[in-house]
């Protein structure tokens, strides 16, 4: 057979203005799909800072307007859906079949009398709709929520639609009104939401709008912007290198204004009227503060400690609370007071104490509740007594009442500041007086309230500077985004190892042809996580197409780069779907390797096969709950099985078909032999097959080794550094050595294997954050005990360093590159993290190189390599006996004498 061309294989090459042209192209700015607004097109009679918003919004086509309170966002959203309907109206002209275009205002009860009123003001009829067959003979059209919720009318024939206070969308998660409003406005080409400033915190709100607006799926988002807890399922906390990234691309979509000179206009008649907080403690018997769940007496009374604690304070304190609500209201007889409350208990509380008040309730009808939200709105009533959740968002109460009363306090923020910005609000003529009433017991509550208080003003502070820097030009911050996409790059290099700080992709260009000899990596996990602020990172990709396009520009390099008949062992695993991006309802397994091996083939690589590594399925469930034992209670069909970890072998094809050897073979020392006698022999095959020779143990690439090496299933010796919390459960890990050591010894017994798990379980030793009992592999191919643990994030944890997201463990890179590699050859990886790979080629008489974007991964690496080198270099008593061996790593590691 005849040899192959090695330029036949490669891949083709692409050029550098393409990969950045794809770089470019994952700045991710709102995009616009309205039509521009000439300022004499707006009603005069909108404030120049209402006019600029309304131009923005109606250019943008799906835009969220978070202004404060008091800035007109009901006049704002009137002229927006009026300037779209004229506009569709104008394009309808020559088709006679088209309708006249409608515009429709959900908004919250109590708040349609505001709207009406602010259209008769700019010249249009308002009509409130409960079906779309009403919708005739006004120029705008309003419905509440709870309308479009229970199916009552479609908004998607609606030519344009905003939701006013769209608080509602907050409960993202799981809400019927959220999952509702998805389905039912979903392509909808004009659509508004709003409200006040979110609240910060709980970011995740944000992305509820995004999706609404169809701007970004939710997922997505939350790959893209936040970092997900690798021990912990549904903890998001935003990176603190996206933070900037973030708010630039909230600002592309959504308008954060907190006064007119945000926007370069005059403060004039914008200045909140001064808040006044009164705080009224009452006492409580500590006496009666409980017994906690282990037994012992508590001495105080405290409502944070749980949510029968937190009732029962408002249960014992009712009567007190209410007494001193209504002294307040005894001693300022002519104010107004809005009371605020949170239970059905204190409303009848409050309807026995002050008998004139209105109130306002969940079970109430529709209209009476509507009626005396607006009779209390226009002055009618001097009191109202209501639930912030059910008239806290968009009633405007400022102009006959600037007083409140807090019967009770709770830990929802935004209930509690929507409230607050009923009555004190830009046009308020005077100062606000808030009322605030609370057990001594419930001071935890009270503090957690003002914190994130003071987190809401700051994040405010923090949009209005971004509005302040960029305008609303969209352009501007895609501009700055952009600014963060190049690297310098820079190279560090000692004995036997270079790292390099650059995009592996622009590196792997730079890069030899056949300069490489093995490569070991763990590529990112498509978006499961980013690992630097940069666009080049792999991580930082829409989906799974999109990750795989990025590394379509690698892997021709990576092929080119290895020398012929060379291996590349790529590290993965499969990924959880979550039920939300599938629509199914439950957790599905993105089969990623698959993928991987479609990418690697299709780059001209040849698929050997693939090493296995079983995980923790107890640590694995707390990261994504797929697997709990509740939710197997409920149902068994939700739960699959654990997801182990995968080396997949590949191999660049030889220059020379005709026998499959690589160019330059990793070729394997043979064993020593005796015969009967002992003494040293050649080797001879059928010799060895009568029984006559044998070879001599520990010499050369024996065929026991080969054995293990040749199997999918990958073990290591299972030596391992001992976690903080596993010394203070010492019990446990001789548990864990007694039962690996019975397991692999005797013939496994699965109902037994079970019995001892509930017999330990039954005397409180089973422990819930790591699996004690796992089911060791006696296959001689599984990999079960690989040590997680066992990786430089041990050293960068005893270094007080930022441990990496994802470490490969040193057992796994060991065998790769004892088994695929020669000793000085160089070992190579375009994802280079911490450095773990080439750490461990020099440990094991290898050159290393690698390249890591992630400046502080890099430094840290860079760190440790010459830490190896040093250690390596330095003479021992071995080396004056002649007779030194190679260092065992796990060793070192464990004597503290590798390099920190």
């Amino acid at each position: 057979m005849s040899a192959v061309p090695v330029a036949e294989i490669a891949a083709p090459d692409f050029g550098a203005d393409d990969y950045l042209d794809f770089l470019r192209a994952k700045v991710v700015i709102a995009a616009a799909g309205g039509f521009a607004v000439e300022e004499h097109e707006v009603n005069p009679i909108l404030k120049p800072h209402q006019r600029a918003v309304v131009r923005w919004a109606v250019a943008g086509g799906r835009r969220a307007i978070f202004a404060a309170f008091g800035l007109g966002k009901s006049v704002i959203q009137i002229e927006a859906l009026r300037l779209v309907c004229e506009r569709l109206a104008a394009d309808h002209v020559a088709d006679a079949g088209k309708m006249i275009p409608r515009a429709l205002v959900v908004c919250p009860l109590g708040v349609r009398q505001e709207f009406a009123r602010d259209a008769a003001m700019l010249g249009l009829t308002t009509k409130f709709i409960r079906r779309f067959e009403e919708a005739f003979g006004a120029d705008l059209y309003l419905t509440n929520y709870e309308t479009i919720r229970d199916g009552k009318m479609d908004p998607r024939r609606f030519d344009a639609v905003s939701l006013d206070e769209a608080s509602c969308l907050r409960g993202f998660g799981g809400s019927k009104t959220f999952r509702e409003f998805m389905r039912l406005f979903e392509g909808v080409r004009f659509k508004f939401v709003a409200t006040a400033t979110p609240s910060p915190n709980d970011l995740i709100e944000l992305l509820a709008y995004s999706a609404f607006l169809e701007v970004m799926d939710v997922g997505q988002a939350k790959t893209r912007f936040f970092r997900r807890n690798s021990e912990k399922a549904d903890q998001l906390v935003l990176h603190p290198h996206k933070e900037r990234e973030f708010w630039l691309w909230c600002a592309s979509w959504g308008m954060f204004l907190q006064r007119p000179s945000d926007l370069g206009f005059s403060d004039e008649g914008y200045d909140l009227p001064e808040l006044k907080v009164h705080h009224h403690q009452l006492g409580v018997d500590h006496r009666q503060a409980g017994v906690e769940k282990s037994g012992q007496h508590r001495m105080f009374r405290e409502a944070s400690a749980g949510i029968i604690e937190a009732a029962r304070e408002k249960r014992d304190t009712l009567a007190d609370r209410v007494a001193r609500m209504k002294s307040i209201l005894e001693d300022d007889p002519d104010s107004h007071y809005l009371i605020w409350h949170d239970l059905e208990a204190e409303r009848a509380a409050i309807e026995a104490a002050v008998p004139t008040a209105a109130t306002v309730y969940g079970t109430q009808d529709l209209e009476l509740r509507e009626a005396a939200i607006i009779g209390f709105s226009e002055g009618w009533m001097q009191y109202l007594a209501a639930k912030p959740v059910l008239a806290g968002s968009g009633c405007n109460f400022q102009r006959h009442c600037h007083k409140a009363v807090f019967v009770g306090i709770g830990f929802k923020f935004n209930d509690f500041i929507q409230a607050i910005h009923r009555i004190q609000r830009f046009l308020q003529p005077h100062p606000v007086e808030i009322h605030l009433i609370y057990a001594e017991s419930e001071r935890a509550v009270l503090e957690v309230l003002m914190r994130k208080w003071k987190q809401h003003e700051e994040m405010a502070a923090k949009m209005s500077a971004i509005i302040k820097e960029y305008g609303l030009a969209a352009e501007a911050m895609a501009s700055a985004l952009t600014r963060a996409m190049g690297v310098e790059r820079v190279e560090a290099t000692g004995l036997g190892w270079s790292m390099v700080h650059n995009d592996c992709v622009m590196e792997a260009r730079r890069m030899a042809s056949g300069s490489v000899d093995l490569i070991v990596t763990s590529i990112p996990f498509s978006t499961q996580y980013e690992y630097s602020p940069n666009y080049a990172d792999f991580g930082h990709t829409d989906d799974n197409p999109h990750f795989f396009q990025q590394m379509g520009f690698l892997l021709p390099q990576l092929l080119r780069v290895l020398k012929p008949g060379r291996v590349a062992a790529i590290h993965v695993k499969d990924r959880i779907t979550p039920g939300g991006l599938t629509g199914l309802g439950f957790q599905t397994v993105y089969p990623f390797a698959d993928d991987v091996r479609r990418a690697m083939r299709d780059a001209g690589f040849a698929y050997l096969g693939e090493k296995t590594n079983l995980t923790d399925v107890v640590r694995e469930n707390n990261q994504t709950y797929r697997l709990g034992h509740t939710e197997q209670l409920k149902d068994g069909t939700r739960m699959g099985a654990g997801l182990p970890e995968k080396v997949l072998i590949f191999r660049r094809p030889p220059s020379d078909s005709s026998n499959g050897y690589a160019d330059d073979p990793v070729v394997k020392p043979r064993p020593e032999y005796v015969d009967q006698a002992g003494r040293r022999v050649a080797y001879d095959r059928k010799r060895e097959q009568a029984g006559e020779i044998t070879p001599v143990a520990g010499t050369g690439y024996s065929r026991a080794r080969w054995q293990i090496d040749a199997h999918h299933l990958m073990r290591s010796n299972g030596d391992r550094f001992l976690a903080p919390e596993e010394w203070a459960t010492i019990e446990a890990v001789q548990v864990y050595r007694l039962w690996k050591a019975f397991n692999l010894s005797q013939v496994y017994d699965f109902e037994f294997h079970v019995a001892i798990g509930e017999q330990l379980a039954a005397a409180g030793r089973l422990p819930p954050d790591f699996m004690l009992l796992p089911p060791h592999s006696w296959h001689p191919e599984v990999w079960t005990d690989v040590a997680q643990m066992r990786s430089l994030n041990t050293i960068q944890a005893a270094d007080g360093a930022e441990k990496h997201l994802c470490p490969l463990p040193f057992d796994i890179v060991n065998r790769l590159i004892s088994q695929f590699s020669q000793p000085g050859e160089l070992v190579f990886d375009p994802f280079g993290g911490l450095g773990t790979v080439p750490y461990c080629a020099l440990h094991l008489g290898r050159q290393g190189a690698a390249v890591e974007l992630n400046p502080t991964y890099w430094t840290d690496a860079c760190r440790h390599l010459e830490g190896a080198s040093r250690f390596l270099s330095t003479p021992t008593l071995f080396d004056a006996l002649g007779d030194r061996p190679l260092p065992d790593e796990a060793a070192d590691a464990e004597r503290g004498e590798v390099a920190a």
